[in-house]
């Protein structure tokens, strides 16, 4: 049976030239784990505002077809029918956290349905999401990862059919990321839940999903089972689409003639095992990385800090930490969720004050600074580049800092700026209406108007698709001549890997690793302490041969040789 049929979609926005979704003709079948993959703009979450009823009744538009989810037509049944049958998670979960405590929420919407046994069914959801045991905890509590279980726990309260998640790992870090897909699984596999997940990071689809689904300009070009799909090697990137690393380096050997034409592309480390059997290592001398000698740029000294609680004792972040990060340094601040990363940046610019000790910047105790003058030395670009916009305009936004400061020639740096940021002709939007590389971009250039010597960067990479990923990280570089010292709070191991000098790991507040990459990574202990994962293409590396360090395709591709 299945779980949705959909006849000739076709779906326009109110106000647009052209349809979002074209004639789209498919089924899914009961039990399915599908990833919906595609690149930024191609109707993805359109799609799947369609399955629960929010495209047309709450989005209004022109709908064309039809489309049926447990057999419910989805013009005909209102929201509240619908989200018995289909649960929905979206990609800014946060906003779906409504009450105090966590029984509270999970049991909300069947409180609001008057199931008699409402509490006793956010409990069972709560146990499905792997939740037991916090039931009373308030929901400011819970980590990262925590509260996007909750979010699944709110739509599981309702024993829908389906389950669908917008990118439910773009914000958390490896460990909470392997947990709610294990979840995932679970509820796939021993509840007959049927999941739909709009996913880029398809390291995760080959290990988890069945089918994958293409889409491209509104369509939906086919649905396969998982391993054919990442196959597809060239279609995909094609569509910004990139298959895992192992898979890509597969290709390219074959391609190369480096590896059999007929012989099935591995999708996971385990598989490349075998693909990979007739390479070894050639070692090669690596040159020792710089170690800027300059001056302290942004110093800690004993600092400590605890928030005060609502329930319990003050929660302590930090307590008597001392480190330095040096004029000139490209510096990855790593760690799970709560790891302490947002806050020691917050710490560096001002936003919060330690309880003890003494945050120094170019070795002038912050405190002792006038706010104006700290602007000019240090910048933080949040990781929601939405909370950058203020005007409503770009170039408003880029100039705001630099006009209310009576810089010189303002007006002519902001033309600069949006030139430099080829945002030119995205000047007069609305930078809360752009698209996420867009945002991202404007934020860099809100970021480094007033020249600081020191930018920091929260989550950079965080919702963005590969390709979007990938112009970001070219920004990043292209701005080499502009910022002296750099520190980027991300979960993102390739960024770390293709950008920072020097990686800095944090757990629970403190420092627990610091160095360059093959110190960190070499360093299994710690890898699998703080729950970090190196690039996928590293753990195939030292899959084969321990002595490989590897971070990109091209040095795998260069260090391992036919035998």
């Amino acid at each position: 049976m299945n779980a949705v049929e959909i006849d000739g979609l076709t779906y326009t926005y109110p106000g647009a030239p052209q349809p979002t979704l074209k004639e789209i003709s498919l089924q899914i079948e009961k039990g399915d784990f599908l990833a919906v993959v595609g690149n930024n703009g191609c109707g993805k979450s359109t799609l799947c505002k369609a399955l629960n009823g929010l495209i047309p009744h709450f989005i209004t538009g022109t709908m064309e077809g039809s489309v049926r989810v447990e057999g419910l037509d989805t013009r005909e049944s209102d929201v509240g029918v619908l989200a018995q049958k289909v649960g929905y998670v979206y990609q800014d979960f946060e906003n779906q956290i409504v009450r105090p405590t966590v029984l509270d929420d999970a049991s909300y919407a069947c409180l609001n349905y008057a199931f008699p046994d409402y509490l006793a069914r956010g409990r069972t959801a709560l146990r499905q999401c792997g939740l037991e045991g916090r039931e009373e905890e308030y929901v400011w509590q819970l980590s990262g990862g925590q509260t996007h279980l909750l979010a699944l726990a709110g739509a599981v309260s309702l024993q829908p059919d389906i389950l669908i998640l917008d990118e439910p790992i773009a914000q958390l870090d490896p460990m909470h990321a392997d947990r709610i897909y294990e979840v995932l699984r679970d509820l796939n596999e021993n509840h007959g839940k049927t999941i739909l997940v709009i996913e880029h990071h398809t390291e995760y689809i080959a290990d988890y999903c069945k089918h994958v689904m293409l889409m491209r300009d509104g369509q939906v070009r086919w649905i396969l089972p998982t391993e054919n799909a990442l196959q597809r090697v060239e279609e995909l990137e094609e569509c910004n689409i990139f298959p895992p690393q192992v898979t890509q380096a597969a290709h390219r050997l074959r391609r190369a003639g480096r590896l059999p034409a007929d012989i099935l592309l591995p999708t996971t480390v385990e598989g490349g095992k075998t693909a990979f059997a007739g390479l070894h290592y050639i070692s090669r001398e690596r040159p020792a990385p710089a170690v800027p000698d300059g001056e302290s740029a942004v110093s800690f000294q004993d600092v400590s800090l605890a928030y005060r609680s609502v329930k319990g004792e003050p929660h302590t972040v930090f307590d008597g930490l001392n480190l330095n990060i040096r004029k000139g340094e490209k510096v990855a601040l790593i760690g799970s969720n709560g790891a302490g990363k947002s806050t020691l940046m917050k710490l560096m610019v001002g936003l919060l004050k330690p309880n003890s000790g003494t945050v120094s910047l170019f070795e002038e105790a912050i405190g002792d600074k006038k706010a104006e003058d700290l602007s000019r030395q240090i910048s933080l670009v949040y990781q929601n580049p939405e909370e950058m916009f203020i005007k409503d305009s770009i170039r408003a936004d880029i100039a705001y800092a630099m006009e209310v400061r009576n810089v010189p020639e303002w007006e002519k740096r902001t033309g600069e700026l949006l030139e430099r940021f080829r945002l030119t002709e995205l000047a007069d939007r609305d930078g809360r209406l752009m698209s996420g590389g867009q945002m991202r971009r404007a934020s860099l250039a809100i970021g480094i108007a007033l020249n600081p010597g020191i930018l920091l960067l929260d989550e950079p990479t965080a919702n963005l698709d590969i390709a979007t990923r990938r112009e970001i990280m070219a920004v990043l570089d292209d701005m080499k001549d502009i910022i002296q010292t750099a520190v980027i709070a991300t979960h993102d191991m390739q960024l770390v890997c293709q950008w920072a000098e020097r990686i800095i790991v944090l757990r629970g507040g403190r420092v627990v690793a610091d160095g360059a990459r093959d110190a960190i990574f070499a360093r299994s202990g710690i890898v699998e302490q703080v729950g970090i994962r190196p690039p996928e293409i590293f753990s195939m590396a030292q899959a084969l041969d321990r002595r490989a360090m590897c971070y990109t395709i091209d040095e795998f591709l260069s260090s391992f040789q036919e035998v």
